[in-house]
């Protein structure tokens, strides 16, 4: 059986990816840093499809936490086949009000974490082959915030790695998704019907991991669930910057 690791797994697009990943018989190993969540949902997936699951809690902030992650992924005696990079949370959008600390942790969780699980994950990946899910957003290819600078810089190394490595058999995907129905926005304090977007931006969760499986099996270095954001994408890399970023101001998230 392959064996797939996702971090940020408790929940959300995470969760979502470890249900998919076990009907189609997956072995697990379920990254987080809450590990009662970690453990229903582990228990659930033994029961409902017969996989094994191996549970890690770490904060991706800690780079003790990133540092055991990353000693599973070079296990050359039980590889991972798939990395799943998940892990994330949101802050408000006005940058000079944040807490400096706060963006700094945001700023290890996306961008340094995901980079040293890459690092780790293709050690083994590059003599046996793999693939590699970096969960992104569209707000990386629009001005916005920190949030998108980071989801920017995993969709640009996620480009260049998959054509650098695809020679080895790895592939490596950036997942952006627009605006998803699940706890992100919760945990920022923003209640369902509150985050000021409407609703026919929404999308769900089992279509976006349905299509990053599909894309990253297919090799493809960006994939963008639904016509929908294809199209603000498309837009987007061709409107003026400041129309843009105007435009990406509104809502609450």
């Amino acid at each position: 059986m392959p064996t797939a690791l996702i971090t940020g797994a408790s929940a959300g697009l995470g969760a979502e990816f470890a249900r998919q990943l076990a009907r189609r018989r997956a072995d697990l190993i379920l990254v987080a840093r809450s590990i009662g969540p970690l453990e229903e949902l582990a228990a659930e997936l033994r029961s409902a499809h017969g996989v094994a699951v191996e549970v890690i809690t770490a904060d991706l902030a800690v780079a003790d936490d990133v540092d055991r992650v990353a000693a599973r992924l070079r296990d050359e005696d039980d590889p991972v086949d798939l990395l799943v990079n998940n892990a994330g949370f949101g802050l408000p959008l006005q940058f000079a009000d944040n807490d400096i600390d706060d963006e700094v942790r945001h700023l290890r969780v996306h961008v340094e974490a995901s980079m040293r699980l890459m690092h780790a994950a293709l050690q083994t990946m590059r003599r046996r082959g793999g693939r590699i899910i970096n969960v992104a957003s569209v707000a990386g290819f629009i001005s916005r915030s920190t949030y998108s600078a980071c989801k920017s810089w995993l969709i640009g190394f996620s480009r260049w790695a998959n054509a650098e490595y695809s020679r080895d058999g790895v592939s490596v995907t950036a997942l952006c998704p627009g605006f998803v129905h699940t706890t992100f926005h919760e945990r920022m304090g923003l209640e369902q019907g509150e985050e000021g977007v409407p609703r026919f931006m929404w999308l769900h969760a089992p279509e976006v991991v349905r299509t990053g499986l599909r894309d990253a099996a297919l090799g493809r270095a960006v994939s963008i669930p639904s016509l929908r954001y294809k199209a603000i994408v498309a837009l987007a890399g061709i409107l003026p910057r400041p129309l843009t970023s105007g435009v990406a101001r509104r809502g609450r998230v």
